[in-house]
C-alpha cells in the first residue's frame, strides 16, 4: 500500500503546484469546504496518524455527522487561514516524512489489528482506506476546478474496487430490493474509446456481487467514473445527476432511480 499512498499523494502533489491562490480558495463540493480544505484535511489525517495533538479552535460543526468528522473539522479550521502554497509545503514536507516513517516499519505491523474507519482490521487495511480517501479529496479538489485527471492506474483501481465492494450494501439493505432483482452498473472510464466496467449485484437471499454478468437484470445504470464516484460518496445530488443526464437507465426506470439516489455509501 505503500507505493499507492506515494503515488496518490504525488498526483495531489502535482495537482496543487499548478494551483493559483484563487482556486485554492474555490468552494468545493462538500458542505464547508473549498478545494484547500480537502488537502488540510489529508494533513490533518497523517497528523493525527503520528500522534500530533488535535489543534484547539472551534470550527464551523453544523455539516458535523460524526467523531470523525468532528476532528476533521478542527484540522481544516486550523489551516483555514493559510496560503494554498503555505499549505503545499507543509503536505510536501509531511507526506516525505510519513513515508519514511511508514517504509521503515517490520512487516509484522501490517498485520497487526487495530481501529480503522471501517471497524477492527489490519493496519494495512487502514493505509488502503488511506489510499481510497486521499484519491476521493483529489477529485474533490479536481472537479470543481474542472482539472480532471488520475483516472486510470492503480490507485484508481484499488478505489473502484472499494466502491464496487459498497454496491450490495446498496442494493440489498438501503434500496431493499426483493429475492431475484439484478442491477448491473456500466462505469466508463476517461478513454471513450475504452471497455466500461461492469458490475452485477444479484439479491438471491442476500445481495452480493457476482462474476457472471445477468443476462437479463432488472435494470443497467450506465454513468462515468466521474459520475460514479460523485454519487458514490454524497457529493453529487441524486435528482441533479439524474436531471442532468449523468446516468442512463436501461429496464426498471423506477428501480433504477430509487438505486442513483441511495448510491451514498458514505458515513
Amino acid at each position: 500500500m505503500i507505493p499507492l499512498l506515494e503515488r496518490v499523494w504525488a498526483s495531489i502533489a502535482d495537482l496543487g503546484a499548478d494551483l493559483g491562490e484563487a482556486e485554492w480558495k474555490q468552494p468545493s463540493e462538500l458542505p464547508g469546504w473549498s478545494v484547500q480544505d480537502n488537502l488540510s484535511h489529508i494533513v490533518g489525517t497523517e497528523r493525527t496518524m503520528r500522534g500530533d495533538a488535535t489543534p484547539d479552535n472551534h470550527p464551523p460543526d453544523d455539516h458535523v455527522r460524526n467523531p470523525i468528522g468532528e476532528l476533521n473539522e478542527h484540522w481544516v479550521e486550523h489551516y483555514r487561514s493559510w496560503s494554498g502554497a503555505d499549505l503545499l509545503a507543509e503536505f510536501d514536507r509531511l507526506r516525505a516524512e510519513r513515508l519514511e516513517e511508514l517504509r521503515a516499519l517490520p512487516p509484522e505491523r501490517f498485520d497487526e489489528v487495530g481501529p480503522t474507519p471501517v471497524g477492527q482490521a489490519p493496519f494495512r487495511e487502514f493505509l488502503a482506506v488511506r489510499v481510497f480517501d486521499s484519491w476521493i479529496h483529489e477529485q474533490d479538489m479536481r472537479r470543481p476546478l474542472g482539472r480532471p485527471g488520475h483516472l486510470t492506474g492503480p490507485v484508481v483501481e484499488l478505489s473502484m474496487g472499494r466502491m464496487a465492494s459498497a454496491m450490495p450494501f446498496v442494493v440489498g439493505k438501503k434500496v431493499g430490493a426483493p429475492d431475484g432483482t439484478a442491477v448491473v452498473f456500466q462505469v466508463t472510464g476517461s478513454d471513450p474509446a475504452s471497455s466500461p466496467r461492469k458490475l452485477a449485484v444479484v439479491v438471491d437471499g442476500r445481495a452480493a456481487l457476482v462474476d457472471e454478468l445477468p443476462a437479463n437484470p432488472d435494470v443497467t445504470l450506465t454513468l462515468d467514473l466521474t459520475a460514479f464516484t460523485a454519487l458514490s460518496t454524497g457529493r453529487w445530488d441524486p435528482a441533479t445527476a439524474l436531471d442532468d443526464g449523468a446516468v442512463r437507465i436501461d429496464g426498471d426506470e423506477a428501480l433504477g432511480r430509487r438505486v442513483v439516489e441511495q448510491l451514498d455509501f458514505m458515513v
